[in-house]
């Protein structure tokens, strides 16, 4: 069994978000005679050059159909044994695969589908539909059809007497289930061959009634989730630290100095680049082994010049050398009264609660008025007590730390997906300073509290 070639199947569209999660996770396996072949759909993101950083092969479907893009891969499989595993599924562990194959040494079994576990920021209707239908016993299928591709096994042999309906444009698996069922063959259901899953396999309840049910069944476990964050520990995260002109220096030690120093405490950070238009700074960054590896173009080194713009001009320069980080902390200098943990807090939080871009920010309790041509218009009401607003204001402070993944920094579109604020409480931290006389101004203000 341990001799024979399993050929895995990955069917892609658009996932550059977990493709890196997945595939560092299918090679990390115990179980290492493999293949895995890539079906892209025409990703219009960096999947495929995410992809191409392991070893795989791509083949390309223009007009997808599930069924389709599976009977193709295998076409080009040369293992004995065939694994259909979505690009948005992760492996639990490293037992995964060698559990997910076990049982197709039986010539009665035709196929094995494994378990799939909800992230914690799932949704309650996606959790309940994995929680509920994927559980913890081992079944045998004798007439029970169900079957999913997601993390699938089969052999060659049996899908060349049954392979995937090309029509279809879902359920593939589900007919393939009934195909081999009323042929007497059975399907196995395995928990131990499990994987991370975000989305679930139907929505058909209140959504109250669906956030009850989780509730009872993740209660059930209270470590469920421990190791899906783990897992996405490993993203990897690059601290872009956008500076123009000379760093301010106060008391011998310049703001960049300081910045990168806490930056550097961050157990959670790949590498953190230094982007800037002066050879002082880029003296400064070697000095602290950090990376700065150009000096901006004049054009984006004016005073107009926007921190998305150069945070894209980098993340531009990181993937034309094949550097596809998941997402970017992005900073400024001016911000030096960042706790130590700062950088890695943000990080795990952006993490656990699944989010696309993650922004410092605290709420404002305070009365907010906007004013265009002199006309003033009330957003936030401050006579009204915090608990009966009906809106509550929210202060963004971008240099402070701003969270995106590659994709939406890419495009332009930071604050599409879902969108978090990480709450900073201490309002010393969101201090901005813009020159020494600021810097003094903060230190004597505490010195003369500290003494009242």
């Amino acid at each position: 069994m341990t001799k024979e070639l399993v050929s895995i199947i990955i069917r892609t569209k658009n996932e550059e978000k977990w493709i890196s999660s997945c595939l560092s996770k299918i090679f990390e396996q115990n179980y290492k005679k493999i293949e895995v072949i890539i079906v892209d759909n025409n990703s219009k993101d960096k999947t495929v050059e995410r992809a191409k950083n392991f070893p795989v092969k791509i083949i390309k479907i223009n007009k997808f159909k599930p069924g389709k893009a599976i009977n193709l891969g295998v076409k080009k499989a040369k293992g004995k044994y065939i694994v259909c595993l979505s690009a948005h599924c992760i492996p639990i562990n490293l037992t995964w695969l060698e559990n997910l194959i076990i049982d197709l040494k039986s010539k009665k079994v035709a196929g094995v589908y494994g378990r799939q576990q909800p992230l914690p920021y799932s949704s309650d209707f996606d959790k309940r539909d994995l929680l509920t239908v994927f559980g913890i016993e081992k079944k045998i299928q004798k007439k029970e059809t169900f079957f999913h591709n997601a993390n699938s096994a089969f052999s060659k042999e049996i899908w060349k007497k049954f392979p995937f309906d090309e029509l279809t444009t879902n359920i593939e698996d589900r007919i393939w289930g009934q195909k081999v069922i009323n042929s007497g063959y059975k399907i196995i259901y395995e928990p131990k061959a499990s994987v991370f899953h975000w989305h679930g396999i139907h929505q058909d309840m209140d959504p109250q009634r669906c956030s009850n049910v989780v509730k009872i069944l993740e209660s059930l476990d209270k470590n469920l989730y421990d190791k899906s964050i783990k897992s996405n520990n490993k993203n990897k995260t690059i601290a872009i630290l956008p500076i123009r002109g000379k760093s301010i220096n106060i008391n011998g030690k310049t703001l960049l100095e300081r910045t990168i120093e806490n930056l550097k405490n961050s157990k959670s950070l790949s590498s953190i680049y230094v982007t800037t238009d002066k050879k002082e700074n880029l003296i400064i960054a070697k000095k602290l082994k950090v990376k700065s590896p150009f000096l901006r173009p004049k054009n984006l080194s004016t005073i107009f010049t926007d921190l998305l713009s150069v945070s894209q001009y980098t993340l531009q320069y990181l993937e034309e050398k094949k550097i596809f980080p998941d997402q970017l902390l992005i900073l400024t200098e001016q911000y030096p009264f960042r706790p130590k943990k700062f950088a890695d807090n943000m990080i795990q939080h952006y993490i656990k609660n699944g989010f696309d871009t993650l922004v410092a920010s605290k709420y404002e309790r305070a009365g907010i008025w906007t004013n265009t041509n002199n006309k003033y218009e009330n957003i936030i009401d401050g006579l009204v007590p915090n608990k009966l607003r009906g809106k509550k204001g929210v202060i963004t402070y971008i240099g402070l730390g701003f969270l995106t993944s590659a994709a939406n920094l890419r495009n332009g579109n930071i604050y599409s997906g879902k969108l978090g604020f990480y709450n900073i409480e201490n309002p010393l931290i969101s201090t901005d300073i813009k020159n020494k006389n600021d810097y003094a101004k903060i230190k004597n203000s505490l010195k003369e509290f500290n003494e009242k």
